[in-house]
């Protein structure tokens, strides 16, 4: 009795320490990606060489590149969704997108159709 009790003591400990892992890697996801990010590939419509910063009150500005357009704006991190929230004129754009990778000098972001933009940390 007291065998099977300890067993399912330490599985309790081993489940608690994966809660505590994931929501770490969730805070961490929304540590790494403040600072500013430079476009080095993107399947999207974002042309290579444009900026994202995003700050750590959840504000965010992105500099397109060639249009010299800047957009400003919120986001917010959730596990491994970021949702962007940004004005461009008198027309708001509101879109989520999957974190696929995100390092200290890495960031990749899949949208809805699979469009992959990949970024680079800025100096």
């Amino acid at each position: 009795m007291k065998r099977r009790f300890a067993i399912a003591l330490v599985g309790m400990i081993l489940a608690l320490g994966g809660l505590a892992t994931a929501a770490q890697k969730d805070d961490d996801n929304a540590k790494k990606i403040v600072g500013k990010w430079e476009i080095t590939k993107s399947d999207s419509d974002l042309p290579k060489g444009s900026t994202v910063e995003f700050t750590k009150d959840g504000k965010m500005t992105a500099l397109l590149k060639g249009d010299d357009l800047k957009l400003e704006g919120t986001y917010k991190v959730e596990k491994d969704k970021l949702t962007v929230k940004l004005k461009a004129g008198d027309q708001s754009i509101e879109e989520t997108v999957t974190i696929t990778k995100l390092t200290d000098d890495a960031l990749e972001l899949k949208d809805k159709d699979n469009k992959v933009d990949v970024f680079k940390k800025a100096k």
